[in-house]
C-alpha cells in the first residue's frame, strides 16, 4: 500500500494554539459552498433527506460564478492570507459547472495559500480529473461510502458502477501532479473484512487513507433508521464536552446563496450573519452579528441558540479547546473593537 494511513487535518503537536493567537483579524479557513445540492442521498446527512431540506427552506443550488469571483477578492482586503480555501460545505461541489474555473480563479489570488475539496468522487472522470488539476487544486478528500454497489446503495441510496468509480479515481490519482490524494470511509459503516478491503482497494491510489468515526455533525438531526454509539471522536480522540466553539473564531462559512453562516454546521441556514452580496467578507468577519456569537460563548452562553445548544461537534469532531482561555480572549475582543 503506498498510503500513508492518517487522517485529514494536522495531527494536535502540530497545529496552533488557537486560544494563544485569537482574536484573528483574518480567518485561517474560509469555506464556500460551490453546490448545496447533491448526488447522493445519505442516510447520515440532512441534504440526503429531501422532504427535510424543503421543510427547512434552505436555498438548494450552487454558486452564482460572479459572485464567487467577487468573494474571492474580497480576501484581498484581509491583513493576511487565507491559509485554507475549502470548497465544500453540505453539498457536492463537483455539481458546480464551473467548479475548474473556481479553482483556477483562487490559484491565481496570492493571498489563498492552499485549495481543497471534499466530493463523494461520483462525478469524476478523465477530462474533469485533468481539469481540475489543471486548475491547481492542492488537495481533494474523496468520501467513499462502501467497497461494493450494494454497501454504497444502502447508506446512499444511490446505483453506482462500483468497479467504473474506482476506476476514475484510478484516473485521478495517476494524474494528480501534486495535489493530495485523501480517501476515507466510515469505519462503523464497514465490517472487519469491508475495513481491509477499503484498503486493499484504495491504498494504492491515494496519497493518505483513513477509516474516520461517524459522529453526530449536524444538530437537530437524527441520523435516518441509524442507531448509532459514539465511544470516540470524529478522529478518534477523546469525546470531551466544550463551551467555546473553537469554529466561530478561525473558519468562515459561505452558503452557495452567497449568505454567511456561523458555522458548517449549519445545515439549515438559520445562523446567518452577513450576505456576501452586500458585504466584504472582510467586513462580515469582523462585523457585530458573528461577534455576537462569539462574544455569548465565551461567556458561557451558547445555549441561547438552539443550534450550539444542542450540537455535539463541539465534543466530538473538534481538536481545539479554549474554554480555559475564553475570558483572556474576550477581553483582547473588546479591546480590539473599542481601539
Amino acid at each position: 500500500m503506498k498510503a500513508k494511513i492518517k487522517k485529514r487535518i494536522e495531527d494536535e503537536d502540530k497545529r496552533v494554539e488557537l486560544g494563544s493567537v485569537l482574536p484573528l483579524n483574518t480567518p485561517y479557513v474560509l469555506m464556500i459552498d460551490p453546490s448545496s445540492a447533491c448526488n447522493h442521498s445519505c442516510r447520515f446527512c440532512p441534504t440526503g433527506d429531501h422532504s427535510l431540506i424543503k421543510e427547512s427552506e434552505r436555498f438548494v443550488g450552487t454558486l452564482d460564478f460572479e459572485l464567487y469571483k467577487k468573494i474571492i477578492d474580497d480576501v484581498n482586503n484581509f491583513a493576511n492570507p487565507i491559509k485554507v480555501l475549502r470548497l465544500y460545505k453540505v453539498g457536492e461541489p463537483l455539481l458546480h459547472p464551473k467548479f475548474s474555473e473556481m479553482i483556477a480563479y483562487a490559484r491565481a489570488n496570492i493571498n489563498i495559500q492552499k485549495i481543497e475539496t471534499t466530493t463523494n468522487g461520483l462525478l469524476l472522470h478523465p477530462e474533469l480529473n485533468q481539469k481540475i488539476i489543471d486548475a491547481g487544486l492542492s488537495q481533494i478528500n474523496i468520501s467513499v461510502n462502501g467497497v461494493n454497489e450494494e454497501k454504497i446503495y444502502h447508506y446512499t441510496q444511490t446505483k453506482i458502477d462500483f468497479q467504473k468509480y474506482v476506476k476514475n479515481i484510478k484516473d485521478l490519482y495517476e494524474r494528480k501532479e501534486n495535489c493530495e490524494i485523501y480517501i476515507k470511509a466510515i469505519k462503523q459503516n464497514l465490517s472487519e473484512d469491508e475495513q481491509k478491503e477499503f484498503y486493499d482497494i484504495f491504498g494504492s491510489i491515494s496519497d493518505r487513507i483513513f477509516l474516520e468515526n461517524l459522529s453526530p455533525a449536524w444538530p437537530e438531526y437524527k441520523f435516518n433508521n441509524m442507531e448509532m454509539k459514539f465511544d470516540a471522536g470524529h478522529y478518534g480522540q477523546e469525546i470531551i464536552e466544550r463551551n467555546v466553539c473553537p469554529f466561530l473564531f478561525y473558519v468562515m462559512v459561505v452558503n452557495s446563496d452567497g449568505m454567511v453562516s456561523t458555522c458548517v454546521q449549519d445545515w439549515k441556514q438559520k445562523m446567518i450573519v452577513g450576505d456576501t452580496t452586500k458585504e466584504t467578507i472582510q467586513d462580515i468577519w469582523l462585523g457585530s452579528a458573528l461577534n455576537t456569537y462569539r462574544i455569548d460563548h465565551l461567556n458561557g452562553n451558547k445555549k441561547n441558540y438552539t443550534a450550539c445548544a444542542n450540537c455535539e461537534v463541539m465534543s466530538h469532531g473538534v481538536l481545539d479547546n479554549i474554554d480555559s482561555m475564553a475570558q483572556i480572549i474576550k477581553s483582547k475582543m473588546l479591546a480590539s473593537q473599542s481601539s
